[in-house]
């Protein structure tokens, strides 16, 4: 698992993934600039306040959101997953499992339906644990529990859906919980890290391939390529 974990990171900064990384990262940047411009406009301009109190909320503001972006990244990252997974799953298949059947793309419509799904979801769990901040340790333990678990399922059934129906998917992740729980607080983790977590769909997609292909072959199933 961990020497998975190792393959993955040293991915992110090879030839392949670049042009992938540009996109996730001026995508994620992008929404999270959106954000901060909205949050700004509405204080500023549907607002009317004293202009030093103005001045404290841009302030405040701009700081909040900041710490906040920490409980942001994991949600805008997850819907980012359905937009470039395939993308950087085939860069992962056929650099590092060439002599294995390629895995099939979802279907344009079902990888936004998915994505927007699990934004929402991810989303809220990480308001909660927002919203825990007041009580010390639980909301770290919320954020980290919460988004390793949501995180893992998710990365690991979009990973398992390029070979295999849904329902295979999520009965082949619930026979591995321990596994793909443990592999989510990784990705949690790096989703906590400043910067690094902007990685955080490249390194999540590339570690899940590589731990789908294992957990598969230690449950003696073959990987075959879905049909078209």
């Amino acid at each position: 698992m961990l020497a998975a974990a190792g393959q993955a990171f040293q991915e992110l900064f090879s030839p392949p993934f670049r042009s992938v990384m540009v996109k996730c990262v001026g995508f994620t940047l992008a929404l999270l600039a959106g954000l901060f411009i909205a949050v700004q406009w509405t204080f500023t301009y549907l607002v009317s306040w004293p202009d030093w109190v103005e001045t404290a909320i841009q302030w405040l503001g701009g700081l909040a959101l900041v710490a906040g972006s920490i409980f942001l990244i994991p949600p805008v990252t997850s819907l980012i997953a359905g937009l470039y997974l395939d993308d950087i799953a085939e860069v992962v298949e056929r650099t590092d499992f060439p002599d294995d059947p390629p895995g099939v793309a979802l279907p344009t419509a079902q990888s936004v339906f998915l994505a927007i799904k699990f934004f929402f979801v991810v989303l809220g769990v990480n308001l909660l644990a927002l919203f825990l901040l007041l009580i010390p340790g639980v909301n770290l333990i919320a954020f980290y529990v919460g988004n390793g678990y949501l995180l893992g399922r998710e990365y690991f059934e979009l990973a398992a859906m390029r070979h295999m129906s849904g329902r295979e998917a999520k009965r082949l992740r619930k026979a591995n919980r321990t596994t793909v729980l443990t592999c989510g607080l990784i990705i949690a983790a790096l989703a906590s890290v400043p910067i690094l977590n902007l990685m955080t769909p490249l390194f999540a997609t590339s570690f899940m391939v590589r731990v789908f292909r294992r957990v598969a072959a230690k449950s003696g199933l073959r990987i075959a390529e879905q049909p078209a």
